[in-house]
Parts: C-alpha cells; structure tokens; sequence
C-alpha cells in the first residue's frame, strides 16, 4: 500500500522532537513503522480485513492504546506511550491526522527470524518467560464466550474463507484449492472430535488473554534476553486464547523454519514449568490452524504486491499438510543409576525424535506443589514409598494420554525397581505399543563424582544424594530376559546421535532432521 501523503513528512528527520540522523520505515501488511534515533513510531494502515479493523481513526487511536497496555505485560521498557502525528509532524500543535504507538527502538536484525542459529539456550530463555507469562495473565471473564468451542473455530474456518477470496497473481489459486479443501475438511472432522475438549479447556481456565501472534518475527534477542513484543490487540477473541494455541505457534514456526528439534526442546521446557499435558490433545489441530494463519499473511502480502507471498502461501500449506498427519506412539523408558546421565541423553532424544518427556524428578514435586528446583524438605517427605507408588502412578496416567494421542513418550525415571518398571511395559503391551529401556551405563565412580558436582550446583530438580546412589547400588533389580530383549545400552557419555539411530529404528520413529532457513 502507498504511503499516504499525510505521512510523506515523517521520512524527514524533521518530523521528530529529537534527535534523529536518517529515519528508516519498515512496512508490514498491517502498518507502517518508522525508525527514528532511538524510537520507532508503529502506524496502523487504515484497512478492514474482517478479523481487523482499522478503518477510522478513532479505531486506530483505540487500539495504539490497546497495543501499549497489552505489550507492557512481555516489554514494559520498549512500549512507552501513544503519541498524534499531526500535520507538524510527531507529537506537534494541531488536531491528530494519525495516531502512533512510541516505541523504544531495537535493532532490526535482533529479531531472531533474522538469525541463521537460534541457540537451545535462547530457546529455554524464551521457554521460562512464555510460562511464567501464562501463569499470570488474566483468565477469560466467566460467561464470556472467549475459548467456546464454536467462538474457537470461527477465525480457523475465516482463514480458509478469507484464503479462497484472495486474488493472487497467475496461478492464482487453481492449483491450491484442492489442498485448501483436504486441509478445512480436517480442521472440520478434528473441532467435531475435539469439541468436548475445548469446552473442558474453557471450564477450566485455560484460556487466558494470551500475547496471540508468538513466533520469532515478534521475538527479539536484546541485552542477552528474549524481548517478545507485538501482541495481538486488534481482535480480542483473537488473544483470548488456549495457552495451548499461543505454544503451537512457536513449534509451527520453528518447524517452518526447519528448526523442528528446537520446537520440541521448546515444548518440553513449557511442558516442565506448566504440567499442561491434557491441553496436548489439541496441539496438532492448533499448529495446523496457526500454519494457515501463516500462509493467509502470506496471501495478503501478495496482493499488495510482495512478489514472494504466493509462493510463501504454498509453503505453509505444505507445512499444514504435514503436521496435521497422525504421529506414532512408541515409549521409551530411561533407566539407569542417579547421576548416568539420563536427563542430559533424554534431553537429546526428545529433540531428535521428536518426543513428549515425563521427569519423575519434577512431576513428583508437582505433585506435591512444589517448583522443580524446590527443596523437598519443605513439603515434608516425598520419598516415601507411597510418594513413590503415587508418583509413578501420575507418570504412568499422563504417558497413556500421550501414547493415546498419538506422541513417541520418554518417561525419565531411574526404573531401577521391576514393579516400576513393569507399571510401564505392561501398560504398552496392553496396547500393542513398541517400547524400549534406554539404560544408560556408567561405572560406580564416575556416578558418584556427577552427584557431588549436581549437589553443588543445585540446578537439577534431582535430589538423590550419595546415599541414594549406594542404595540403589546395593538393591537395583536386575532385567529379565524379556527386559534384555527391549534393552538398549547407551554409554553414558555416549553419542547422542548414535541413540537416537537406533531407537527411531527399533521404534519404527522417524528422526527429526534439521534443515534450517530463514
């Protein structure tokens, strides 16, 4: 869309009330930005796309306001006010021609769409921040139709709607509507299986007033931590969301960009800090959902003249086409003494599988309300042995509701008992599931030296000390020959790649394979 003449004057250093060198705009489908010194002046384009409306200055002016009020919650020091652009220029005498949200500038490059390497570090960062988000923000007001299921699918059935409207350059859409048709007609057949889900969600206060819009373009790396900027504050049915949806937006970007082990290690991190496994139910209908949101972006893009929307519309529908396939369930069972290693290899199988991790170590504090890193004693014992029978009991329920969904299932726990060990196998026999023991083998020493070291550190949600391993020496069961059959040794400093060959192989799993792009 051309620059409207009103607006012409704010490519001048002349326009601001400070000191600017060059001014630099950035346009997006939706707005125009100007970066100028050390601001930047975010505008809304004045278009009505049916989910969005920003027809009338009053509507822009409202939601510059919502955008400020909404941001401060993630980027409180980058959103600072909302300012009138008059004929004067920024902020000067004269009635408002525009209004535009003030904005503390960062570098354009910072964004970590712009990043060749996402470091898992980063990615944890990013991971703690969006839980701790979700933990705090607001619930849908009770009654409100925010999260019902026929509320939910209304944007999921505007896409494909509002994506066959569209009018793209030759070919147009000919060669997309078939797959457009499969991929609604499975939106349409899981919101059928899935509605008495979403009404639980909803019941349960799972929607919240989520950020809406979270992936890396709206994720920028700033003084070594994640800024996450740019919410949704045009739609609020659009933000008021699953917690669950605002998640399968990161891993669908992060699968787009051919960072798949990265999604999962993202996921499981959420996963650890939030308990929220139930909602998982949803998540392959969710990134579907959010890819076609994509690829509707892309399609606007195209009409207003960006020559790679079309082809960037394909890409997401391939995308969708692919993760709406059903995934298969195997379980891996890790087993080996404390200190071998087996959170730091599961850590590894998860991202190259492509699998859902269950720690004893946190779900046990879980379960007694404590955080992972949370010194038991403060709940009083939770090592005794019906602690024990409870937690394995809690492990094993949430590993058949991932199994049932569909999801390759590690379960870190020592399983160093055969009752434990049994509670698992027997449940995936029962269910005609492959399963493996991924044990891990280290000697005495090496084992007693990693303890000392994590005692130290106290980084680990593990409180098993010394005299926990010496028990566990003296009294581990040995496996069966049944075990032995299913048994997968794995070095403890072993190469990680190496394991995940061999369990995709006896699990029938296909490893995750990288292949980043921009």
């Amino acid at each position: 869309m051309p620059l409207p003449a009103h607006l012409q004057a704010l490519l001048s250093p002349a326009a601001y009330p400070h000191a600017v060198a060059a001014v630099h705009l950035i346009e997006t489908h939706i707005s125009w930005v100007f970066v100028a010194g050390d601001y930047a002046y975010k505008i809304k384009k004045p278009v009505d796309f049916g989910f969005l409306d920003f027809s009338s200055l009053e509507k822009r002016r409202f939601c510059c306001k919502e955008e400020v009020r909404l941001n401060r919650r993630l980027a409180p020091a980058t959103y600072l006010d909302v300012v009138a652009v008059t004929a004067a220029g920024i902020g000067g005498d004269g009635a408002a021609l525009e209004w535009a949200v003030r904005m503390r500038a960062f570098p354009a490059d910072a964004t970590l769409d712009r990043e060749t390497v996402v470091t898992p570090e980063q990615i944890d960062a990013i991971a703690d921040r969006v839980a701790v988000f979700h933990d705090g923000i607001e619930r849908a007001p009770a009654g409100s139709a925010y999260g019902a299921p026929e509320k939910l699918m209304y944007p999921v059935r505007e896409n494909f709607r509002q994506i066959r409207a569209l009018r793209l350059p030759p070919p147009g859409m000919d060669e997309v509507r078939e797959r457009i048709d499969h991929l609604e007609d499975w939106s349409e057949r899981e919101y059928r299986r899935l509605t008495p889900h979403f009404a639980a969600r909803q019941a349960d206060g799972f929607v919240r007033e989520c950020h809406g819009d979270l992936h890396l373009g709206n994720i920028a790396w700033v003084d070594g931590k994640p800024l996450i900027f740019d919410c949704i504050e045009f739609n609020p049915s659009l933000r008021f969301i699953d917690v669950v949806s605002e998640v399968a937006f990161l891993c669908m970007d992060l699968i787009a960009r051919g960072r798949e082990s990265l999604a999962w290690r993202f996921l499981n991190r959420w996963l650890e800090h939030s308990g929220d496994y139930a909602g998982l139910a949803a998540l392959r209908f969710y990134m579907v959902y959010r890819a076609m949101v994509r690829a509707k972006v892309a399609g606007l893009r195209a009409t207003q003249g960006d020559s790679g929307g079309a082809a960037e519309l394909c890409r997401y529908l391939a995308l969708a086409e692919r993760l709406r396939q059903p995934g298969r369930a195997a379980l891996i069972l890790m087993h080996g003494y404390s200190g071998a290693g087996k959170t730091w290899q599961s850590q590894r199988l998860l991202e190259g599988l492509g699998a859902l991790r269950l720690r004893s170590d946190v779900e046990r504090k879980r379960l007694y309300r404590l955080p992972a890193l949370a010194e038991s004693r403060v709940a009083g014992d939770i090592y005794t042995a019906e602690a024990t029978r409870r937690t394995f009991g809690h492990l094993r329920d949430l590993a058949a509701r991932l199994l049932t969904e569909g999801y390759p299932v590690i379960v870190d726990a020592t399983f160093l008992g055969r009752p434990q060990r049994d509670l698992f196998t027997r449940m995936a026999e029962a269910g005609a599931l492959s399963w493996r023991l991924a044990s891990i083998e280290a000697d005495a020493d090496l084992l007693r030296r990693r303890i000392r070291e994590r005692k130290t550190r106290r980084d680990d949600a593990s409180e098993a000390d010394l005299a926990v391993l010496e028990d566990q020496l003296a009294h581990a069961d040995p496996l069966d020959a049944g075990e032995l059959a299913h048994r997968i040794a794995l070095p403890a400093d072993g190469d990680a790649e190496v394991a995940i060959c061999q369990l995709a192989a006896a699990l029938g799993l296909v490893p995750v394979a990288d292949t980043p792009h921009p």
